[in-house]
This record gives C-alpha cells, sequence and structure tokens, in this order.
C-alpha cells in the first residue's frame, strides 16, 4: 500500500479497510508526520507493531464528541499534550498569552485547553470510563512527581493522579510503548502493568516494592519548601537507568512509583526510529491554514543523537532524555541527508546536524555506559571531569560526508554548540572546520550569563570559558579571512541573579558593543533544578540558600539592563543602577550604560580620542534620547 498519513477520520479507516482502532493517540499538536514531532515517533512505531492506530489531532475538549470520532480503540488510548508543556506554548514569562502557537494550523492560538493531558484524559474517562489510558510526552514526563507550577504559583500533584491515566510514560517513548502494547495485547489488565523502566504507575500498597527511594510526600512538600528540596533531590539523583533506584511519592491514599528510567537505545535501534515511513510534512487537511510553521525549522534538518551531558540546571533535557549520548550510525544519517535532498522544496541547505547539543554526538566517558552517570558529578561544570573523552572526529567526518553529498550546498549547525566541549578538544581542528564551513556570517551560542555566581547555580563553566572561546573564533575568522560574529544568548533573573550579577552582565554586553535583540526571561518550566531553586530559595544538590529574583519590578530590571541602550528602558535601568549603588554608570561617560535623567548634554563633547566602542555607545544614546524627545 502507498504510504500515507495515519487515519484521522472514519473515512480514512475505511479506505485502510479498518473498522476498529487497536490505539487512539490523541495529541495536542497538530498532526505533523515527521521524526521531530513526538506523536509521528510513536504512531509510527505502533504501526511497524503491526498495530492499528489513528490519531485525533487538537481535538475539540469542549465535550466528548470530538473524541469519539474514531470510535473506541480495541486496546486504550494515548495521551500527550505535544512538543512543549501546554502552558509554557501559551504563556510568556510575564504569564502574557503568547500571541502564536507554532505547532498549529496557521500559527493560530486556542486549539489546545491549558493543561492539556489532564483536560484530554477527563474527557476520555467521561467518554469511555475504565478504557486503559497511557500519557507521554514532555509535559507528562515533567510533571511526573508534585511539582512547582509556575502559572498558578502553586504545587500540583503529579499529573498521573490528576489526569486519571493508568501509566505515565517518561523520557523518550519508544521502548516503552512498545512493551506496554504488547501486555495490553496479551490481555494483562493495566492496572497490573508495572514493572516498565522508563514508566510511573500509582498503587495504594508498596508492599511488592524493594530497594527504593520514597520521597517526602505532596502533602509534605505542597507545606514545606525544604520537604520540596528534599524530595526533587532524591528524584534529581536517580534519574539514571543503570544505578537508579525506583521513587515513590505518597499522595493522599495513592502511592505515585517511578520505575528506573529505560535503558539507552542501541544505534540500531535509534536508526530504526529515525528511518521509519514518515510523510516529513503536515497533514494535508491543514493546506487551507498554510500548513503548520514549527515544521519549517526541522524540515531539512537531522536528528544525530539524543540525550545531553551538559547538563544545565534550567533545562530539562538530562531529566526527559537522560545524560547519556544515544548516537545514530552515520550510514543511516547519510541516508537521511540523501532523502532530505530529493525533497521537492529542497534547496539545497541543510538546516541543522545535530541533537540537543550539536557537538556532544558521542558519550562523555566509557565508564559512563557500564556504571552509569555519576551521582555527584557533572561532566563540564565547574570543569571538565579529567574522565570526559571530548573528540569531534566522528562529527568533523560525518559533517564532511554530508557536504559531499550532490545537491547539499551548505549545512549549518543550529542545535547549539558547547564551546567548553570544543575548547576540552586538545586536538582544536574543529573550530577551523566549524568556521570554514558551518557559519554563515553568525554563530549563535548561549553562555546564559557571565557571572560566576549564577554560572555555579546553572550548572555551567565559568564566564572566563567564554571570553577564550570569544578570543578563538576572533582569531580563527581572522585567520580564514572570514568576517563571521557570534550572537550569545543570555537569560536574565535565573536564581542567583540579584541587581549586582545583572549589572556585571550589562558592563559585559557593553564591552562587546552589543545588544541582544532578544533576552529570555528565565522561565521556571515543571521538573528542572533551577525551578526547584526558584520555588524553595534553596539548592537542593548543596542545601545552601539561593537569592531569587521573585517581583515582577525586578524581572523587568534585570531584563531592561541587558538592553539598556534602549531608550524605553532607561527608566528601569537608572531605577536598577540607583538601588544597586552603581551611579557611576549613569551619564554621558563610556563606561556609562544610560544618559542622566534629565538627558542633559556633557559639557566636554566626546572627541575622538575616546574609544570608538565608547563613542558609538553615546552617539547611539543621544540620538534615541533625541527621537524620543520629538513631538
Amino acid at each position: 500500500m502507498t504510504q500515507t498519513f495515519l487515519p484521522v477520520s472514519k473515512k480514512d479507516m475505511r479506505a485502510r479497510g479498518w473498522d476498529e482502532l487497536d490505539f487512539l493517540f490523541i495529541s495536542g499538536d497538530a498532526y505533523v508526520d515527521d521524526p521531530s514531532f513526538g506523536h509521528a515517533i510513536i504512531t509510527r512505531i505502533l504501526e511497524r507493531e503491526g498495530y492499528r492506530v489513528g490519531i485525533i489531532p487538537q481535538p475539540d475538549w469542549h465535550n466528548v464528541k470530538d473524541f469519539e470520532r474514531l470510535g473506541r480503540p480495541r486496546l486504550g488510548v494515548m495521551v500527550s499534550a505535544g512538543n512543549l508543556d501546554s502552558m509554557l506554548n501559551k504563556l510568556t514569562a510575564s504569564k502574557k498569552s503568547r500571541s502564536t502557537d507554532s505547532y498549529s494550523p496557521g500559527g493560530k492560538r486556542g486549539y489546545r485547553p491549558d493543561r492539556a493531558t489532564i483536560v484530554y484524559c477527563n474527557r476520555i474517562r467521561e467518554l469511555w470510563g475504565d478504557i486503559p489510558i497511557v500519557i507521554g510526552g514532555i509535559e507528562a514526563s515533567l510533571r511526573r512527581f508534585a511539582h512547582y507550577d509556575y502559572w498558578s504559583d502553586t504545587v500540583r500533584r503529579s499529573i498521573l493522579i490528576d489526569s486519571q491515566a493508568d501509566i505515565l510514560v517518561y523520557g523518550m517513548g519508544e521502548k516503552q510503548i512498545i512493551q506496554v502494547a504488547s501486555l495490553l495485547e496479551k490481555g494483562l489488565p493495566v492496572s497490573e502493568i508495572q514493572d516498565i523502566a522508563g514508566t510511573c504507575y500509582k498503587t495504594r500498597t508498596l508492599e511488592r516494592l524493594w530497594d527504593y527511594e520514597e520521597c517526602p510526600s505532596f502533602e509534605d512538600v505542597f507545606r514545606d519548601k525544604k520537604a520540596f528540596a528534599d524530595a526533587f533531590r532524591i528524584q534529581y539523583l536517580e534519574q539514571d537507568p543503570i544505578r537508579g533506584k525506583i521513587v515513590v511519592q505518597r499522595h493522599e491514599t495513592f502511592y505515585v512509583v517511578q520505575n528506573p528510567p529505560v535503558l539507552p537505545m542501541t544505534t540500531q535501534e535509534l536508526d530504526e526510529v529515525y528511518e521509519l515511513s514518515y510523510m516529513r510534512t503536515w497533514h494535508p487537511m491543514y493546506a487551507k491554514d498554510g500548513g503548520v510553521p514549527a515544521i519549517q525549522e526541522v524540515r531539512f534538518s537531522i536528528t544525530t543523537h539524543r540525550g545531553c551531558f551538559g547538563d544545565c540546571a534550567f533545562c530539562a533535557i538530562a531529566s526527559h532524555q537522560g545524560r547519556m549520548i544515544q548516537s545514530r550510525s552515520e550510514e543511516s544519517i547519510l541516508r537521511e541527508a540523501k532523502l532530505l535532498t530529493t525533497l521537492p522544496d529542497f534547496k539545497g541547505y541543510i538546516h541543522d546536524v545535530g541533537g540537543p547539543t550539536a557537538n556532544f554526538n558521542s558519550p562523555s566517558c566509557q565508564s559512563q555506559m557500564e556504571r552509569g552517570t555519576c551521582k555527584n558529578k557533572q561532566c563540564l561544570s565547574p570543569e571538565p571531569c579529567k574522565n570526559m573523552k571530548a573528540d569531534h572526529e566522528g562529527y568533523i567526518h560525518l559533517l564532511r560526508q554530508i557536504r559531499a553529498l550532490p545537491r547539499v550546498k551548505k549545512v549549518f549547525i543550529r542545535s547549539g554548540i558547547r564551546f567548553d566541549y570544543l575548547l576540552a578538544d586538545k586536538k582544536g581542528n574543529f573550530l577551523e572546520e566549524l568556521c570554514r564551513y558551518h557559519v554563515s556570517g553568525q554563530l549563535k551560542v548561549a553562555p546564559e550569563h557571565v557571572s560566576d555566581t549564577v554560572l555555579r547555580l546553572m550548572r555551567k563553566s565559568s564566564g572566563n570559558v567564554y571570553k577564550k572561546f570569544m578570543n578563538q573564533y576572533e582569531a580563527m575568522n581572522k585567520k580564514l579571512g572570514k568576517k563571521q560574529y557570534l550572537v550569545p544568548y543570555f537569560i536574565s533573573s535565573h536564581p542567583g541573579a540579584g541587581l549586582k550579577e545583572a549589572i556585571e552582565l550589562a558592563e559585559f554586553v557593553r564591552d562587546l558593543d552589543f545588544m541582544p535583540e532578544q533576552v529570555q526571561d528565565f522561565i521556571p518550566t515543571p521538573g528542572s533544578l533551577s525551578t526547584c531553586m526558584y520555588y524553595t530559595g534553596i539548592d537542593p544538590l548543596t542545601g545552601e540558600e539561593v537569592y531569587v529574583p521573585r517581583t515582577n519590578e525586578e524581572r523587568k530590571m534585570q531584563r531592561a539592563l541587558l538592553q539598556y541602550r534602549k531608550p524605553s528602558n532607561h527608566r528601569l535601568v537608572r531605577e536598577a543602577l540607583a538601588i544597586a549603588h552603581r551611579e557611576d554608570l549613569i551619564g554621558w561617560g563610556k563606561n556609562c550604560l544610560v544618559p542622566p535623567e534629565d538627558h542633559a548634554q556633557p559639557k566636554t563633547p566626546v572627541t575622538s580620542s575616546r574609544s570608538s566602542k565608547g563613542a558609538k555607545n553615546v552617539r547611539r544614546q543621544r540620538r534615541g534620547d533625541r527621537r524620543r524627545r520629538k513631538p
């Protein structure tokens, strides 16, 4: 049969000769059949295993009617909120509604409910009673225990409890979903499916368990922030498929039980996932809306691996994908690259070749794969582990192979370069390869901050490491005769960052003669180490108290400091500098961030003897102030 999309209607089912589904998949995202979308991978995996699968993307949740359009499935329903947490998808750091939703038709908002996993599951229970329900995806994965919810500013119960689902699949769910489906097919009651790695379930008794860690209960963490930090520490430290233990948390009369993470996929298994028969585009039903915008960034991108041993505190990848790198074979990646060149709208550009971090394409060390990740030690922070093997040879060879393919004009790397890992590779040949072939004018990097106080809490390398990389990057481009620049990303208002640290970052930006076009305010997303710090004011791994910028006023000040050149930010910047007793940065001097409030001109004009950067800054400030004073 000709490859096509999975059924989204009874008509589609009849075309396949089906009168009933085995599994129904409910997704909070529009239906895009591409391996960058979780719903596409899981449904194609089930199809490969011989199950009849249909998908209802973004159902109308106001009643049950839309949920029953494909009929009751024989074995169960699978639910995901989509590629993003539904609350993060809807609201900004200031809790304002986002103007667009790139995972919806035409980028329009309003196609999914708040807390989509819970809403969808409750509708299914209303419709079909005790049918088996399996939840997964990033929203379920990161809310699997009692968690702090920034948007409601409260501690919420495990999503497994609130959704009334039977099983929660956390992390990347291919292995788990095959096992769950097989056991349901064999007739095992869903309440007895309790031994699959990478899943959570609820139970009223712990009699059958042994060698487990019980963390403080929901009731305890709801009342006590120290108990919350203690619970998070246990959950965080046991996130390892080799050495990790079962983790238990009581919720009133139920226990939420998390089995250890699933073992990493083999290279062959990962190859098979990415070489399934995807349509690699959005469903035709979205043509009238102009398609689904999210596909544009990834349509000509290639995922080479999963996992990230960088383990930044504000990032949930380590909790979701794990710290162990799982790599595809070069042969599989090249087959995908060749496939992309045959697509009708391919223009010669591969947009990305990488993973969560592009240049982490092999495990950080061999002992990690044998004994698990270190329980109390990071691979790169505060400095590279002596056992870490920093090696770009395989990645360089892969990039060269892709560049050599017919019809390929340029291969970009957009999924992020860890410059500290790059510097740790003593061979030093990747930087030249990167600058010569894979940068087009600008390279985006993420130092996140420059204050060592903040970077230590972020679990990032020292600010001096980024400065060293800046110098090497500039020198390499000079050697190659190229004019290519760094575009650094910074986070404002992260735990540990007070006005002192924010001003330190602003001065760094000033000295670069660079103003970020976009600034990312720290968003406390569920499940991250930084979110635990934000809510509790405690680093759960060390027990130390952490300063947290909580008020909207301070968060606005920190953001304004990063974009101090904008005239609209001058008032906030002056207020911040006054509070921090840094009035020396208010004025017309070359090191000043903003002009005085009265905008008085300096008695001595800026002369050519001043540094060109400082003079440019002053001239920009004056022009901005004059524009603002015009009627």
